[in-house]
């Protein structure tokens, strides 16, 4: 099996020959050997930008390198790159290169070129992560769950966070933050605690039954969010590409919180290869 390094390469190869095309995430996520869930989440750590962002910011490259040619129409352009009028084409075209499309067509127009991503082989790493790979029961959270794109969940879900500290808690302590895939470019997010079935459900809340399995279990130690993010990002950057005997499970991950503020941890479901 070819490692995550040449599925990567492979996925932005895709991507970069297919820019003209109906892109979707289930086909770029495929090159990778990854569901579309995870490879949005490792491509966002490794890239800093999610990947619909990405992709948006190439064909917007190169549509203001075929206008400033001169001969290309701009309505055709927005067409060929995705865009259904002129009018979101315009835009969008603005936002990024600081000009319209058609002044982009005028001799000596300043536009912004946006490099296609490249896999480049370093001598990287000797960080030290602790990890721990723990077989756990079959289990069940109950919270409360609103839905989320992930071209904004970063910003998003802290703002979620942010509403529950500071409103109606149902009654719950918010032990877990659960993402739960539901298409790919989708998913709920959960702030729960664990399911007692003796206890009645909070009206507004729903439950969710996560498989027992193996997980991968990932100590957070210090402030958060900021240890948190710092373990995330080590986690996607370099722990999974160097993964081996395992590969992911599931398609949820955890987010667990103890009641010391300098706690947490990360749990990643796996299953043997």
């Amino acid at each position: 099996m070819n490692s995550l390094s040449d599925g990567i390469r492979d996925a932005l190869s895709y991507i970069e020959d297919n820019l003209a095309d109906d892109l979707k995430i289930e086909d770029i996520a495929a090159r990778a050997y990854l569901s579309p869930f995870y490879f949005q989440k490792l491509f966002h750590v490794l890239c800093g930008i999610t990947a619909g962002e990405y992709i948006r910011n190439r064909r917007l490259a190169c549509a203001a390198q075929e206008l400033s040619a001169g001969n290309a129409k701009v309505m055709d352009v927005a067409l060929k790159y995705g865009y259904e009028s002129a009018d979101s084409f315009a835009k969008a075209f603005t936002k990024f290169h600081g000009i319209t499309p058609s002044a982009a067509k005028e001799s000596g127009a300043r536009i912004k070129s946006y490099a296609p991503l490249r896999i480049r082989l370093s001598l990287e790493g000797g960080n030290m992560l602790e990890y721990k790979i723990v077989e756990k029961a079959a289990f069940t959270v109950v919270g409360i769950s609103r839905p989320f794109n992930c071209e904004t969940s970063y910003s998003e879900i802290p703002k979620f966070w942010e509403e529950f500290m500071n409103g109606d808690k149902k009654g719950l302590c918010g032990m877990f933050g659960l993402c739960v895939d539901v298409n790919g470019k989708n998913f709920d997010y959960l702030i729960a605690d664990v399911y007692k079935p003796w206890e009645e459900i909070p009206e507004g809340c729903v439950t969710k039954s996560i498989e027992g399995g193996l997980w991968a279990v990932f100590p957070c130690g210090g402030a958060l969010p900021k240890s948190l993010q710092y373990v995330n990002t080590q986690v996607w950057s370099d722990w999974l590409p160097n993964l081996k005997g395992y590969k992911l499970g599931g398609n949820y991950n955890f987010e667990f919180y103890t009641p010391d503020p300098n706690y947490s941890e990360i749990w990643v479901p796996l299953v043997k290869e």
